[in-house]
């Protein structure tokens, strides 16, 4: 089934120019081309004014495009070139600055999300279908919260405590407000997804993933408690997390959530297998089982805006030239992970690749999988210096399929069914019950095709412990917890790789510092390398600056700096960034 839902919408919003009074929160005095006594007079002006708030997403100054950047760069990739650009590179390699122009275009999208919500919350319940409980009018509320939650979430991930409020910025003097403390966000978060949870239908096989669902409502529940219960940098430069009992309340608040996917039953692993899972994405075919919530992209002409870069910007390269459109891959996969997967495991060829299309003959080429018993001076090893993330691929997308030879109309796929098993996982670990955890990690582990782990870790050393990984000496695993622990650093990486929750992940535990350093120490040694090219290995060292031990910088590099734009026409703020800016 071909996209339509949420694409439609956002097509026929684009040629409307907008419905928020504001286009950066802010920075710009708002100027309506609606308020909500003269539009909120119909069902449909409602819809319009929730997708409204969608569109914000898919923004080139958002997920179109900047926001892929930010979760990098973690232990698995980064983005390729070492001199400053004032973007992409400079948060990939730790070296942003206060007025870095992604930094500051994905902080004014979210701010603009934001402030779109608020301003469709409050027209949606002042109409009079509303106050009668009309049943498509509390679904668009449901929607709406959910959004507010997820815009949050992203704020306090990125930045800490942020500005926040769920008022729309009516006039000047209401824009400008002082930082709210993470937890009262948090708060915030709860009460909106509760609202999701209950007002949103679960999905059903003719559900567009591109619209929030029940589903898509609990699983960022999940995300956002376990966020919650891991360690964050502070004002005070330190990483802390809530204390044990707190923790435990927020584990087993994701156990109830996963109750409610398993009576739903609905969700599960896309019975396609996992590569046709990202074949579906590049395709734009919905696949609602799997797929909980991805962003949607879309423009008649494949022009900004509308228009994403997934398939561009990520993914092996091409030319303009080529058949299937442009991909200039700038982001470029750590050579040691095709090494780390189990040779049978079938998501390594789909997550990385080591090819390029030929934009002469417009044809694939080095295509051959990865083998790690064949040299580098072998024929049928793969010549190229790079390997690229897999997921989205300008041959996958197919010819014709992008209307512009530089965007796509690709989908981000956010929050899927394998993320809910593992984070799942997480919780029963950390709640003693590491036997039930293991059977939902050997789920994921299942789908993949490879050996599954024994609860009694009989087999543990042979999975996730040297020669096959590297030694994780920053993670205690003298304990069944403790190597549930390694075995979930592992298979996060394996199966949600360049999705944007690695780094994230890595924070929340307290160990993103020690996984770049453990990574680029064990690059140096070139008999590590996969095919035993050091020259690839120069690449990867080079381009790869965030793990040399003097670039990142713990109580400052978990955070980015709040704009210095914003700083700068925010009074509230005090002039104060976060740590270390």
């Amino acid at each position: 089934m071909m996209k339509n839902n949420m694409k439609k919408y956002i097509a026929i919003f684009c040629l409307m120019s907008g419905l928020t009074s504001c286009t950066d929160l802010l920075t710009e005095t708002p100027e309506s081309y609606y308020d909500s006594t003269n539009y909120f007079v119909s069902v449909p002006n409602a819809n319009m004014a929730v997708a409204a708030v969608y569109n914000t997403l898919g923004g080139m100054g958002h997920y179109g495009q900047a926001e892929m950047a930010i979760p990098t760069s973690d232990d698995m990739y980064y983005v390729s070139g070492t001199n400053t650009d004032n973007l992409r590179r400079d948060i990939s390699h730790y070296m942003v600055s206060t007025n870095n122009q992604w930094i500051e275009s994905t902080w004014n999208a979210k701010y603009q999300g934001l402030d779109r919500t608020n301003f469709a919350l409050d027209g949606i319940r002042s109409m009079k279908e509303y106050a009668t409980g009309n049943e498509t009018l509390k679904k668009f509320e449901g929607e709406l919260c959910f959004l507010r939650a997820f815009i949050a979430l992203q704020l306090v991930r990125n930045w800490g405590d942020v500005p926040y409020k769920t008022t729309y910025t009516a006039s000047v003097s209401d824009a400008y407000s002082p930082r709210v403390d993470r937890e009262l966000i948090y708060d915030q978060i709860m009460l909106d997804l509760e609202i999701a949870r209950t007002q949103l239908p679960w999905a059903d096989a003719n559900t567009s993933p591109e619209r929030a669902t029940q589903g898509a409502a609990r699983a960022l529940t999940m995300r956002a408690l376990l966020q919650r219960a891991g360690y964050s940098l502070k004002a005070d430069a330190k990483l802390s997390r809530p204390s044990e009992d707190k923790r435990k309340e927020y584990f087993n608040a994701i156990l109830t959530e996963w109750e409610a996917f398993k009576k739903n039953g609905f969700h599960n692993f896309y019975s396609g297998g996992y590569e046709q899972a990202w074949k579906n994405y590049c395709q734009n075919v919905d696949e609602p089982v799997e797929t909980l919530w991805e962003i949607a992209f879309y423009t008649p002409d494949g022009k900004a805006p509308g228009a994403g870069m997934w398939g561009t910007y990520i993914g092996p390269s091409t030319d303009q030239a080529s058949i299937y459109g442009r991909a200039n891959s700038f982001f470029v996969v750590l050579p040691t992970w095709a090494s780390f997967y189990d040779e049978n495991d079938i998501r390594r060829d789909v997550n990385i690749c080591q090819y390029k299309i030929d934009n002469k003959s417009q044809k694939v080429y080095n295509i051959k999988p990865y083998d790690p018993k064949k040299p580098a001076t072998s024929p049928d090893t793969p010549s190229n210096k790079f390997y690229y993330p897999g997921k989205w691929r300008r041959e996958w997308i197919g010819v014709g399929m992008s209307k512009d030879p530089n965007n796509t109309d690709v989908d981000y796929v956010v929050l899927r069914y394998p993320d809910v098993v593992l984070m799942v996982a997480e919780a029963m670990n950390e709640l003693d019950r590491t036997d039930e955890a293991v059977e939902l990690l050997n789920m994921v582990r299942k789908r993949a095709g490879v050996t599954e782990l024994k609860k009694d870790f009989s087999n543990y050393a042979v999975i996730y412990k040297a020669p096959k990984v590297i030694d994780l000496d920053f993670i205690d695993d003298s304990t069944p917890a403790g190597k549930f622990r390694t075995a979930l650093y592992w298979e996060r990486g394996f199966e949600l790789c360049y999705e944007g929750t690695r780094k994230y992940d890595l924070i929340r535990w307290g160990i993103l510092k020690e996984s770049l350093e453990n990574m680029y120490t064990y690059m140096k040694s070139t008999e590590n390398f996969p095919d035993g090219d050091p020259k690839k290995y120069k690449y990867a060292l080079n381009a790869f600056p965030a793990g040399k031990g003097d670039r990142f910088v713990t109580g400052k590099h978990e955070l980015f700096p709040i704009p210095l734009m914003e700083i700068q026409r925010n009074k509230a703020l005090g002039s104060l960034n976060n740590p270390g800016y």
